[in-house]
């Protein structure tokens, strides 16, 4: 992959929250020539087809950016890719000369975010946080906090507004 071709992750779910934190990751980190790795989790009790079956352990394969722009191929995948996403991630592959590809893992976002660290694996990796309330994040565990702790790679936390 060359000098250039670190490989950036950012965790993304579409909220207003990751797509800041992958604005920031673009704006701040990535270089002409580097890798976007677009990481995206679902849950796991979410597969139909054999082929998701097969994908649960191992993540998709690395999805390209045209077929990340197609809900046709997305919804082979159960997913549906929110316009400002994909606005933001094209303008950047064409400005900054990025290559971007998207990954899907199935189960729990914490654990999968640092396989996909470790698997693909990433030279860094960006996550947005959404500041949950106290009691919301003592039930459900911060994914970010979860990833700064335990990911084997640089970890930026980007923190939403108040606004969001």
């Amino acid at each position: 992959m060359g000098d250039s071709g670190r490989r950036i992750g950012v965790a993304v779910d579409f909220s207003p929250c990751s797509v800041k934190a992958l604005r920031w990751a673009i704006d701040n980190l990535a270089r002409d020539g580097d890798h976007l790795i677009v990481v995206h989790t679902r849950p796991a009790e979410y597969h139909e087809s054999g082929e998701m079956l097969f994908f649960e352990t191992t993540g998709s394969p690395l999805i390209p950016l045209v077929e990340v722009s197609d809900p046709a191929t997305m919804s082979k995948y159960g997913v549906k890719s929110d316009p400002v996403t994909l606005d933001v991630l094209n303008t950047a592959a064409k400005q900054k000369k990025l290559i971007v590809v998207m990954k899907i893992y199935w189960g729990d976002p914490r654990e999968k975010i640092c396989e996909a660290i470790d698997r693909i694996p990433l030279s860094s990796l960006v996550i947005g946080n959404r500041g949950f309330g106290k009691l919301k994040r003592v039930i459900m565990g911060s994914v970010s906090n979860y990833v700064v702790e335990n990911g084997t790679c640089p970890v930026t936390v980007v923190k939403a507004g108040d606004h969001e």
